[in-house]
């Protein structure tokens, strides 16, 4: 099997600790209490007796001990550089506890820096340790050369996915198997992430594409066993042939962005090509249906759009796929799930909104059929940049007011939750001030300088540079500044696997975010201290940046200059 890392190194790499020697821990024949505590918190360990216990538990028969004692030296010098050091002792004492322990010190002391690998996962996400404790095995995978040393291309996870399910036939046999595709590709994204082998944006590309591969495959799984249900879902084209009638799954927000986070919800809007239309054999005639009724187009897709999102969404034993979000199609939170695009058409025309407009310049098809979702994109058009319109100065500064309406509200309830300084996603200065300025900017001008639109807020940030409406400095910065929180929204959501933006208020946890993102942990007060300082000056810059636009639009160098732009006389 070909490895990441040589074991040549071996008796250096295993005695490596700038700590006191920790043997006498598990080897002293008339141990210390006070030397063992002195020992243990030399290597960043708060809770003593419980490190001490986790160690006991380790150790197994006096063999076995004397081979973790080989190894403990490089294992505590590793969790030290941790974000969570006691966390880190009781993952390895859950591994050892879930493999067969002289199998696992065997393959620690030939593999040494397998050791500092594991140290890292397990002192830095306990979503990622209980993944290996779960499914030991993937230590074994995580050493192959190609696992870690690059990322693979969607079209090499669409096909590892097709090799983990193509033997299986009951529906819910490959769901399970998605799922534990699912833990295995987050592990490799997210370990890739902690050893700092993968930039941000190769981090949020990772997992666009997973996101999209599994929806694409649960979407397949799902459609296929109702078509064995209720027959194809079929509409009359020219001439009165009947055809099928294609669906398609867009991606919203980081999703369709190509941009997603560790413990993003999805945000999902299901269509169909056509109103009208029922299921029927894939012939086109009425009989025989499938091992069942027909149903119209309609009812047949609100339960593909229902059941699809109940498979994403509800766990199994196996975990869960992802969380769903269907808020942002017509009507919200209520009404039908799946609609036509002529339906779409009519609700943009008549009620869409500004916030809408915004959400849809990263919509793209994640699932489904491709040309459908091209389609609405299409349609969407006239909508999001108001071709059907002039744009003036009048109605491009009621567009900045809209928008700048919509983050007052944010604003109010980040001040209810006071999470104003602390939230890098919604706060102060926080991401959604970037997406906000770059979408505003694309609204504006997209019409006229469609070279502006990028799904990606990066890439529309070196769009607006290049069309000078931006200076580089002030892109760079901004650059900087968006990578540098969404890295802290990765570090805080891969602890365990939530849904959170907001940074910890205890200094305990303030300190684990630091080292997580890569601060010393040497001295972690200096690490909190650097990592503070780098967010001010991050938050503070957007934010001035933000309200350069949206305090006094009609003086803002920015929207005279994208006025100037499209032609428009400010």
């Amino acid at each position: 099997m070909a490895r990441i890392w040589s074991g040549a190194q071996v008796p250096a790499a295993l005695t490596a600790s700038r700590g006191p020697d920790p043997t006498p821990v598990l080897l002293a024949a008339n141990r210390n209490a006070e030397q063992v505590r002195a020992i243990l918190s030399a290597y960043g360990l708060r809770d003593l007796d419980l490190a001490d216990r986790n160690l006991e538990a380790m150790a197994g028969d006096p063999l076995q001990r004397n081979r973790l004692a080989e190894i403990l030296p490089m294992m505590l010098e590793s969790i030290s550089r941790t974000a969570d050091p006691d966390q880190a002792l009781n993952h390895w004492e859950r591994l050892f506890g879930s493999v067969s322990r002289a199998s696992l010190l065997d393959y620690l002391r030939t593999w040494p820096r397998m050791l500092e690998l594991l140290c890292a996962i397990f002192g830095n996400s306990d979503a990622l340790a209980f993944t290996l404790i779960r499914d030991p095995m993937l230590v074994y995978w995580l050493a192959e050369q190609e696992v870690l040393a690059r990322a693979p291309t969607r079209k090499e996870l669409e096909q590892a996915l097709r090799e983990s399910i193509g033997h299986l036939t009951a529906k819910e046999t490959k769901l399970d198997a998605l799922r534990r595709f699912r833990r295995r590709e987050m592990l490799r994204i997210g370990v890739r992430d902690l050893l700092k082998r993968a930039t941000v944006p190769e981090t949020t590309a990772s997992l666009s594409d997973l996101a999209c591969v599994l929806i694409h495959t649960v979407y397949e799984i799902i459609d296929a066993d109702l078509r064995q249900q209720y027959g194809v879902p079929m509409h009359q084209a020219r001439k009165g042939r009947w055809v099928e009638t294609q669906f398609a799954v867009i991606g919203m927000g980081k999703l369709g962005g190509h941009e997603l986070n560790y413990s993003s919800d999805v945000d999902l809007i299901y269509l169909y090509e056509v109103h009208g239309g029922e299921t029927r054999a894939p012939n086109g005639r009425r009989d025989p249906i499938p091992a069942g009724v027909g149903i119209s187009n309609e009812e047949y897709f609100e339960i593909l759009a229902r059941e699809l999102t109940r498979v994403l969404a509800e766990p199994s034993r196996e975990g869960h796929i992802f969380r769903v979000d269907l808020r942002l199609r017509a009507e919200g939170s209520v009404g039908q799930l799946a609609r036509s695009l002529e339906e779409y058409q009519r609700y943009y025309a008549a009620r869409g909104q500004a916030w809408e407009r915004l959400a849809l310049l990263k919509a793209w098809p994640v699932a489904g059929s491709h040309e459908v979702g091209l389609a609405f994109l299409r349609l969407i058009k006239p909508f999001v940049l108001g071709t059907g319109g002039k744009m003036d100065r009048d109605t491009a500064f009621s567009i900045v007011q809209d928008v700048r309406a919509v983050k007052d509200m944010i604003d109010a309830k980040m001040t209810d939750r006071g999470h104003t300084q602390r939230n890098v996603k919604l706060g102060i200065g926080g991401i959604r001030e970037i997406e906000f300025l770059v979408q505003t900017i694309q609204v504006l001008a997209g019409r006229k300088v469609p070279t502006l639109l990028d799904r990606s807020t990066l890439g529309s940030l070196k769009r607006m540079t290049n069309k000078k409406l931006l200076s580089t400095q002030e892109r760079d910065a901004l650059t900087a500044a968006y990578v540098f929180l969404r890295d802290v929204e990765h570090k805080l959501q891969m602890v365990h696997d939530l849904q959170t933006h907001s940074l910890p208020e205890e200094e305990d946890e303030l300190e684990q975010c630091a080292v997580r993102m890569g601060y010393s942990a040497e001295d972690r007060k200096k690490a909190v201290k650097g990592f503070h300082d780098d967010h001010q000056r991050h938050t503070k810059m957007v934010h001035q940046t933000f309200q350069s636009l949206f305090l006094e639009p009609k003086t803002s160098p920015l929207f005279k200059a994208t006025l100037k732009t499209i032609g428009v006389q400010s």
